[in-house]
């Protein structure tokens, strides 16, 4: 089974991410692991050296590094059975970069699960983490961004799009989500 997880910051994408990736016996990938992967001290590859060039400067690391990331992560064996994405595709470039990726390996998404919160729900969360960086005009920012960002994607993958509310305990989403992709 091949998923996408998308979701407002805050809706729990990575916590379901790592229940189902284990339900499901598939990888988790996430862009932010595999930014880190490429850049661990002592090991760092030439696309998280490029990556780390942009993040440094403050600039979002542009699609073309993101997309060969993913690429070089889906390669490996243990994605061969499936896999959970989770923080890409991010927009429309990214996910045509990615239906042309796994056209080329003869693969395609199964599903995209969409996790709603109501934005209340979701700034009481994030302000719940107690980050600095966590003030709530930044998360409405972010969350606007997402908004932006999103609207157009879930549009694009309306045939295969499942969305979930997010509220609740994490198993009754984990539960939810798996009710949903087995009546696919």
């Amino acid at each position: 089974m091949r998923l996408v997880l998308v979701g407002p910051p805050g809706a729990g994408k990575g916590t379901q991410a790592v229940r189902l990736a284990e339900r499901l016996d598939i990888p988790h990938i996430s862009t932010g692991d595999l930014f880190r992967a490429n850049l661990q001290s002592g090991a760092e590859t030439p696309l998280g050296l490029e990556a780390k060039r942009y993040m440094d400067a403050g600039d979002l690391v542009p699609d073309a590094v993101t997309v060969a990331m993913v690429r070089e992560r889906l390669a490996e064996d243990d994605a061969g059975k499936g896999f959970i994405l989770d923080g890409f595709p991010r927009n429309l470039s990214q996910a045509s970069s990615l239906e042309q990726l796994l056209t080329e390996r003869g693969e395609a998404i199964d599903s995209v699960v969409e996790f709603q919160v109501p934005e209340e729900e979701l700034v009481q969360r994030l302000l719940g983490r107690g980050r600095n960086d966590d003030t709530e005009d930044v998360i409405r920012r972010r969350q606007q961004v997402y908004r932006d960002e999103t609207a157009p994607l879930l549009a694009h993958y309306g045939d295969r799009l499942i969305t979930i509310d997010a509220v609740g305990s994490v198993e009754q989403i984990t539960d939810r989500v798996a009710d949903a992709l087995r009546s696919r």
